[in-house]
């Protein structure tokens, strides 16, 4: 089974390198969304704090096999099967990243976080709902390592 998917918008920031992985806090993106959609597509989306942002990793390649690896390869982190790793060689390169809302103007969402470089299409974006975050989170000690760096400025 297949599905076609069509961008509904574009990121725009300084980002351009798809090797530099990490320091993403301090980035500001805009997803200019189609025109298709119309100047008033995001219209109530201000009234949230944060956004979802689903996007597609173009240009990466999918991984060659799915055997357990170390995320980044770093030696001090443990092997991980496929889908407990959050990196973009992925079978469908998908990426979902929830952002900070800093404006939001006709078909111009300005976000703050976003891990995607310029030009990276965008399937969908979603708000932020309280309603659906879960309170009860965990994970392994080894991803607070992983993520040391990767949000901050």
């Amino acid at each position: 089974m297949q599905f076609v998917m069509n961008p509904i918008g574009t990121v725009r920031n300084d980002r351009t390198d798809s090797a530099v992985t990490d320091h993403w806090g301090a980035v500001t993106s805009t997803i200019v969304v189609d025109e298709r959609f119309g100047d008033e597509c995001l219209l109530g989306l201000a009234d949230f704090s944060h956004v979802d942002v689903f996007f597609v990793f173009d240009r990466t390649t999918e991984r060659p096999d799915y055997r357990p690896r170390r995320p980044r390869g770093r030696a001090d982190l443990p092997e991980v099967g496929m889908f407990a790793d959050r990196g973009p060689r992925r079978p469908n390169r998908l990426g979902m990243t929830t952002c900070r809302i800093t404006s939001v103007n006709s078909r111009e969402l300005e976000v703050l976080g976003l891990d995607a470089i310029s030009g990276t299409p965008v399937i969908d974006i979603k708000p932020t709902m309280i309603e659906f975050q879960p309170t009860d989170v965990r994970q392994p000690q080894w991803v607070g390592r992983l993520m040391a760096e990767y949000f901050l400025p």
